[in-house]
């Protein structure tokens, strides 16, 4: 099988290695099994999967996040690859993941998200990573530059925006 070609679910002792906690599944619902399994197939080196489901546990207000619909979870695919070989370069491992999918109602609660996010298409990945974010935005820029995707760079205080949305954009 390629890469994300599963839709089956991980098994409880997959989830358990994959340090998912058990309430996990009472606040994203039963697709958690089958989107874990999903992204674990992914066989990143650089993020776990346990760092890319956590904003999905997310509150603002009394709004949660969600997973995305399965129908978008593709969208992350190339996204993911870009800050797996971002972190290769970067030689470092993600420290931690502030955002992928936001469901439209958890955006529309996040100060300063875009009304159009691609957090909302799930291809953005916010990340921090254990140095500057000039320096990671830097080297995503490089990247870029050097024909390995399309997409948005957004250089933040605590942390760095990447999409692959298909044209460039830089903030």
């Amino acid at each position: 099988m390629g890469f994300f070609s599963s839709y089956t679910n991980a098994s409880p002792s997959t989830l358990r290695a994959l340090q998912i906690p058990a309430d996990w599944q009472a606040t994203l619902g039963p697709m958690l099994p089958s989107y874990a399994e999903f992204l674990r197939k992914a066989h990143l080196k650089f993020v776990s999967v346990r760092q890319l489901i956590e904003p999905h546990t997310h509150m603002r207000g009394k709004v949660h996040n969600s997973l995305p619909p399965r129908s978008m979870w593709n969208n992350v695919r190339s996204t993911l690859k870009v800050i797996d070989s971002l972190a290769d370069r970067l030689d470092l491992q993600v420290k931690d993941v502030v955002s992928v999918y936001r469901s439209p109602a958890y955006n529309a609660k996040c100060p300063g998200a875009k009304s159009n996010s691609f957090h909302m298409r799930n291809n953005a990945i916010d990340i921090v990573f254990p140095c500057a974010p000039g320096k990671v935005s830097a080297m995503a820029r490089a990247m870029r530059s050097g024909g390995m995707f399309a997409g948005g760079v957004g250089r933040y205080a605590g942390f760095t925006h990447i999409d692959t949305r298909g044209n460039n954009a830089d903030w």
